[in-house]
């Protein structure tokens, strides 16, 4: 009784004790088993990376009663679906949250609710948003709200009762983030009625306000001794060094309100909105003394372990704030979080503290201002209400000043717009330059090093992580933010500079500021391996030794040029580990990198460990000192201020000065290594952004001109070419929404498109694409092919006949999409608008021209009949070119899955090259559609592969059961490599599926061995059996038959595999069968299971016919047929097959290159017994 009772006190400590949520107290991402795929998660357990296809994660906390509510700030605006789950939901690669019947999501990024099937819901959200997410479980609904607005009821009866809970639960695709806030810090967007999922800690909530209003109150009064009174007085009058009566009090006070600064929740809901609300008033930052009084106080009250850990939560909560704070039109959030910042940088030694241990590298966030996503919100269409580009030049290529009135008014409007909006960030801007203005003080020395020396060792070390990790982009920081960073930096420095300069006239000026020459090979600087144009210091060192004693006026000690040269460097690596110094050291060899790009916390998302870059941060070999000037070369961190600017004597940064250089000082010399590191950052990082910027100026130039150019050039046209460019315009409205076009606007266009789409007189390549393109999607809804079938028969055909031209020398694949489009419908299983296992993961814009529903056209596919029947020639060498074609596209398309399930293999296989993909699934698409053309040339005029009296229906035949072959064997092997491609299920190959091309085969199939009269059918099974590669489980696979060989049934159970390891999903997945696709109708499963009869009786009857072959009589090219034919002149021999296929590309005998002038038939004659 006694345990039992402990264990319950003990779980309560542990679990959440609110009714109706079950799970820890403390409410993170279960990390443990609550996943699935790849993910990276921050230390916190509260920021998510998605890392593979489409990765899902649960909270530890699930509710079963009651109304509750979490957060999610968005960080990136990918593909992500959030929401709630229960226990039983199992996540994979293809589906997530709100992909099962337990599972209810929202999607922003497709505007879309998740619930198995899915629906418009919402509008679209974007980087910096806050999706709360709040489930009813008492009304059974779940609701969501975007930045606080509602978005409305989602899900309404929802599962409830006995044993269903709801987990909160994401789901997200590669390099998408998000974090999370169940609770642990305040709700950004309460919702009444809604509580968290984490209990806010209520008690010291209200414990900390008390506290902190008497904190305020015993700063604003006094005691008057003599009347024995209490005084209110001014708080700014307020002195640490005042009443000890007032100090007494405050250290009773802050021996309660210390321990609850340490909790990040009290320091951002109380701490932090307090001195906020201090600055609200306006006025300068000076203009309130209580932000530096209670700072003192708490430097003085407080433990330093509890002051280190509030001031961290404070900047951390900050720099949050503004980094995903929404931009407003005056950016007031902005600029409030700024001015905070500001204030308690003012304050000495927490700006010391700050500096040495918190701000770096997450203090370039404050020096950026991101831009808005929502144009509207922003309000950046009422600041700058027109856009203007300049558009005229002079010869010599500057702006001309001839311009219409009407451009003048654009143009200053939007001068006007960008002066107004330049002042607003300039405020910003302001702020940001006082900032760093604080961190580059020099002269508080109150406490150990001035923060400028604090700055300029982190500022090494930020350059240094940069530099040895250009290889690592995510590692790296963004060069958005360096530009920003870049551009206040030399604000802060000229200022500085220029101060410099009036307090010593003999200084240089910031206009002429360089960096002296002794600064790079003095050996004061570490240049953190950086390349140098003469080699490593050491070597320069060694042989420029009289030049850097004669004219730099350095003596180099033996001793150190002896100890480094170019040869022992692999000795120096191998020993480095000794001789780094113990900053070094310490860290054991594994530095923390930010991800940048994608951590949404600003915590540390990855853990690089890199014994090359800890081997960075000291010289490779530390330098003996020479006999002339005494050098110290430290680790980055180890420097002081006399390191730095010297003093007794020492030439700190600058020793050996040449000759030529000036001896007056340029500056102080901080201020030129910081010049020195701004150098730096701008090669790093800078220019690159710099030239992107660049870029896209230059190419909304050319785009201004060109527009104003063709305007001036139509505007000169005469009235009938404005027509043409006026029916232009309509055609592309046409095609946008031909249901709005008149019918008899839609079929003169269409005569435009079906007699110029293949124009031998338009050369021009773009052209003949548009053309090309605006009849493909003419072709693909109702109204507009209806008015393609209404234009004159004679247009009609000859569209036909040029959409039936070889396929060689020319692009063929928008040729092959437009018959594909006029079968869609009519083929086998081919009557979906969307691939059937793509119908729950990821719905498309229903108005693109490849998702709308099958319309088929029965005119112009009678056409296609009549052309292809008459015309033998024009037949055999389009079928040629499809078959070509076909086996190219399969052919390319095995050899790239062979190469993605290489690197799927290796330990990163998650990073197959999405062009390699996105190609392989081109190839495969290619496929599809090739066998939908031939199972419509088929149906339509079977006779080409079947009336062998035709020259080349047996050699189209053959070639044909060859590849269907091919293409079975292949995709329906037992655990081949096609089945483990497709359950990769990676992104970019989201179409790569048995369906599309079992069911196109199976049309083939179905046309010559079930749907011809009796003597086709009777020559195509004798050609699919006679091919060698024949295999009837491979027909038997349709149906789902023999899938489980002999040997799989008595194989021991394998053990369990981790949900998140991809080889779990063969297993999981069902066979392909027939049986189970929606979209075969009963009479086609039915031919199939006719087919799959007959030809298990032909197999049978052929292998008991068939007589042994000697090998003198195969075929000598292929060894799969026996010898029919025999060539005129020379008599040479081989199979039909072999002989009618060379023929069609060389007319020269295969052994001895005669010219071939006939082919007859050969039958061996019987040998006397």
């Amino acid at each position: 009784m006694v345990f039992a009772t402990a264990l319950e006190e003990t779980l309560k400590v542990f679990l959440n004790p609110v009714d109706g949520c079950l799970g820890p107290l403390t409410v993170v991402l279960d990390h443990t088993s609550g996943f699935e795929g790849l993910l990276f998660v921050d230390d916190d357990l509260l920021g998510v990376i998605g890392h593979s296809n489409f990765s899902s994660i649960r909270a530890t906390t699930c509710v079963y009663r009651g109304k509750w509510a979490y957060e999610v700030l968005i960080s990136s605006q990918g593909l992500m679906q959030i929401g709630w789950c229960t226990l039983n939901c199992r996540f994979n690669q293809e589906e997530g949250v709100g992909d099962t019947p337990d599972s209810y999501a929202y999607d922003g990024n497709r505007v879309r609710k998740w619930n198995v099937t899915t629906t418009n819901y919402g509008k679209s959200w974007a980087a910096g948003d806050i999706v709360s997410c709040l489930i009813d479980l008492d009304e059974g609904t779940i609701t969501f709200c975007l930045n606080g607005q509602s978005l409305g009821t989602a899900f309404s009866n929802i599962k409830m009762g006995p044993g269903v809970a709801y987990f909160p639960a994401i789901s997200l695709s590669f390099k998408e983030s998000v974090a999370f806030n169940f609770g642990s810090r305040p709700l950004r967007y309460p919702v009444e009625g809604y509580l968290p999922l984490q209990n806010p800690p209520t008690a010291d909530l209200l414990r900390a306000h008390k506290l902190l209003g008497y904190i305020k109150t015993v700063l604003s009064t006094t005691l008057d001794t003599q009347e024995e009174k209490v005084l209110e007085k001014d708080s700014a009058c307020w002195s640490l060094h005042g009443e000890p009566t007032t100090l007494v009090t405050l250290a009773h006070i802050f021996n309660y309100f210390a321990p609850l600064m340490c909790k990040v929740y009290l320091v951002e809901d109380v701490l932090m909105n307090f001195l906020l609300g201090i600055l609200e008033g306006g006025g300068s930052v000076d203009e309130h003394p209580l932000i530096q009084q209670l700072l003192d106080l708490f430097w003085l009250l407080m433990e330093d372990y509890e002051v280190n850990e509030c001031l961290k939560q404070l900047m951390m909560s900050l720099l949050r704030a503004y980094r995903f704070s929404p931009i407003i039109p005056d950016l007031g959030f902005q600029i409030h979080y700024l001015r905070l910042t500001t204030a308690i940088l003012r304050h000495e030694k927490s700006r010391k503290y700050l500096l040495s241990n918190v701000l770096y590298p997450f203090i370039v966030v404050f020096f950026y201002i991101k831009t808005p996503l929502r144009v509207k919100e922003a309000g950046l269409e009422e600041l700058i209400p027109t856009t203007w580009w300049p558009t005229r030049f002079d010869k010599e290529g500057k702006e001309s000043k001839d311009e219409s009135a009407e451009e003048r008014l654009r143009r200053r409007a939007y001068e006007r717009g960008c002066q107004r909006l330049k002042k607003r960030i300039e405020v910003v801007e302001e702020l940001q330059v006082q900032i760093l203005k604080l961190m580059l003080n020099n002269k508080d020395k109150g406490t150990g090093e001035a923060s400028r020396y604090i700055f300029l060792n982190k500022f090494r070390k930020f350059l240094q992580e940069n530099a040895s990790n250009r290889g690592h982009p995510t590692a790296l920081c963004p060069p958005e933010y360096m530009v920003c960073f870049l551009h206040r930096l030399i604000t802060a420095v000229r200022s500085y500079w220029d101060e410099g300069k009036m307090r010593n006239p003999g200084c240089v000026s910031s206009d002429e500021a360089y960096v002296p020459p002794q600064l790079f090979y003095n050996g004061k600087v570490d240049y953190f391996d950086l390349q140098r144009l003469g080699g490593l210091l050491s070597h320069l060192k060694k042989t420029l030794k009289d030049d850097l004693a004669s004219k730099a006026n350095i003596l180099m000690d033996p001793a150190e040029i002896q100890a480094t040269s170019m040869d022992d460097l692999d000795e120096e690596e191998e020993s480095g580990s000794a001789q780094r110094p113990f900053g070094a050291v310490a860290m054991g060899g594994a530095l923390a990198r930010p991800s940048w790009l994608s951590s949404p916390t600003l915590g540390r998302a990855n853990r690089f460990l890199s014994t090359a870059a800890v081997s960075l941060m000291t010289p490779r070999r530390p330098l003996a000192p020479p006999e002339k000037v005494k050098v110290r070369t430290l680790a980055v961190e180890q420097r002081t201020e006399e390191d730095i600017e010297g003093s007794h004597g020492n030439d700190g940064l600058l020793l050996g000065r040449p000759l030529e250089e000036p001896d007056h000082p340029i500056t102080e010399k901080s201020l030129l290594e910081i010049l020195d590191g701004i150098v730096m950052m701008y090669n790093l990082s800078v220019h690159q952004q710099l030239g992107k910027m660049v870029v896209v100026s230059d190419d909304v130039h050319e785009y201004a001109v060109a527009l104003k150019d063709t305007e001036e050039k139509i505007a000169r046209c005469p009235a009938r070419v404005n027509a043409h460019h006026s029916l232009h315009v309509i055609c592309v409205y046409t095609l946008s929404c031909p249901c709005k076009c008149p019918p008899d606007t839609l079929t003169q266009l269409a005569a435009i498109l079906a007699k110029h789409f293949a124009d031998p007189r338009i050369v021009g390549t773009d052209i003949k694409d548009s053309l090309m393109q605006a009849l493909a999607s003419y072709v693909c809804y109702p109204q507009s092919l209806r008015a393609v079938e209404r234009i004159p028969e004679e247009q009609r055909v000859s569209m036909m006949r040029n959409l039936l031209a070889p396929y060689e020398q020319r692009p063929w694949a928008q040729t092959n999409w437009i018959l594909v489009r006029l079968w869609r419908g009519c083929g086998f299983g081919y009557r979906y608008t969307r691939l059937p296992h793509l119908l729950k993961t990821k719905p498309e814009d229903t108005n693109l021209p490849s998702l709308q529903k099958p319309c088929p056209s029965l005119l112009l596919q009678r056409h296609m009949a009549e052309l292809l029947s008459l015309d033998k020639d024009m037949a055999a060498s389009f079928l040629n070119s499809v078959l070509n074609q076909l086996n190219w596209a399969f052919s390319e398309f095995i050899g790239m899955i062979q190469e993605i399930q290489q690197a799927a293999e290796r330990p990163e296989r998650n990073f197959v090259d999405t062009r390699q993909l996105k190609v392989c699934a081109t190839c495969f698409d290619l496929s599809v559609s090739l066998l939908r053309v031939l199972e419509m040339t088929v149906t339509l005029v079977p006779q080409i592969f079947l009336d062998w009296t035709r020259p080349s229906a047996e050699l189209l035949l053959r070639r044909l059961a060859q590849l269907l072959n091919q293409v079975l064997n292949r995709v329906t092997a037992e655990r081949n490599l096609f089945d483990r491609v497709v359950n990769l299920r990676l992104p970019g190959l989201e179409s790569v599926d048995h369906y599309p091309i079992l069911v196109a085969v199976t049309g083939i199939l179905v046309r010559i061995l079930v749907d011809c009269e009796r003597q086709g059918v009777s020559r195509a099974a004798s050609v699919l059996l006679s091919d060698p590669c024949f295999q009837l489980h491979s027909i038997q696979h349709l149906l789902g038959e023999g899938e489980t060989s002999p040997a799989a049934a008595v194989l021991p159970q394998t053990p369990a595999v981790h949900p998140g390891d991809p080889a779990a999903a063969p297993a999981e997945r069902k066979h392909f069968s027939l049986h189970a696709c929606e979209y075969i109708s009963l009479e086609e499963e039915q031919k199939v299971e006719q087919m799959l009869a007959f030809l298990t009786i032909e197999s049978k009857q052929a292998a008991a016919s068939t007589a042994p072959t000697s090998e003198e009589d195969l075929c000598p090219i292929c060894y799969a047929h026996s010898i029919s034919a025999v060539f005129k002149p020379c008599s040479h021999k081989s199979c039909k097959a072999c002989i009618n296929q060379h023929l069609m590309n060389n007319k020269d005998c295969f052994f001895c290159k005669a010219t071939i002038t006939g082919v007859e038939d050969y039958s061996k004659k019987p040998t006397a017994s």
